[in-house]
């Protein structure tokens, strides 16, 4: 797959160094926020492409290895066996129905898409079941578009306290989607009010809520703006991966 009349691993070096500049116009560490590439609807030999590029990559430079993120249950399932062999971190980022609970558990090491005490406790019996502690976000509508999932700004910090407290889950942070607009201080004002939520529920200091630092947040068109409203994951596919194929 070419992105660009490039391929994956150019496209993938090139991301890498505008997240480093990114942190550092922000005054952040340079690798202080991980790159996590979104495979939707690409097929399982690009990915591996992408994945070997990093390792590469990453040998080189000392940087954490990318983490993968897919959106649907379907293509997870289809995937993470044909990469197994390379051992990468898979991290469930689309809408996740009870229905695809297990299959998704098989495979993710996070689900960055809880929106609702339901969900997670399914997620949390499914964990408890299987004997494992699932890393989960808490998915968090900034924009109040009725396109994007998350739970309401104002709700965001007691669910993440009722998360928190249950079996089988470790709250690990916050996940949204930035405002469809093209006023970047728009985005911002919503990447800023992500952090905000975060930083009230460490505040709390409720049980279960030590672990939950991580900002997911910010994609290609966007990514600067994120990191410099704290993101730690931004989650690339265009300017990796080139436009999608269409279904």
């Amino acid at each position: 797959m070419e992105h660009q009349g490039r391929g994956v691993g150019p496209a993938l070096a090139e991301a890498r160094e505008r997240l480093r500049r990114a942190e550092v116009a922000a005054l952040r560490e340079p690798g202080s926020v991980r790159l996590l590439l979104a495979t939707k609807t690409l097929p399982a030999d690009v990915v591996r492409e992408a994945v070997q590029a990093d390792a590469q990559a990453c040998a080189t430079t000392g940087a954490r290895s990318a983490i993968l993120g897919e959106n649907r249950a379907q293509e997870l399932v289809a995937k993470a066996p044909a990469l197994a062999d390379l051992a990468p971190t898979w991290h469930f980022i689309g809408p996740l129905q009870s229905n695809k609970v297990n299959a998704v558990l098989r495979h993710a090491a996070c689900v960055q898409t809880v929106a609702s005490l339901d969900l997670a406790r399914r997620l949390a019996e499914r964990a408890v079941a299987s004997g494992r502690t699932l890393e989960v976000m808490l998915q968090v509508n900034v924009s109040g578009e009725t396109t994007k999932a998350g739970a309401a700004p104002d709700d965001a910090v007691p669910l993440a306290l009722q998360v928190a407290g249950l079996d089988g889950l470790r709250l690990t942070g916050f996940m949204t989607v930035g405002a469809n607009s093209p006023d970047l201080g728009v985005v911002r004002a919503g990447y800023a009010l992500l952090r905000q939520v975060r930083d009230a529920v460490l505040a709390s200091g409720a049980d279960g809520t030590e672990h939950a630092c991580e900002l997911s947040m910010g994609m290609s068109g966007d990514l600067e703006a994120a990191v410099a409203e704290g993101a730690t994951v931004v989650r690339l596919g265009t300017a990796v991966f080139g436009a999608r194929p269409r279904p």
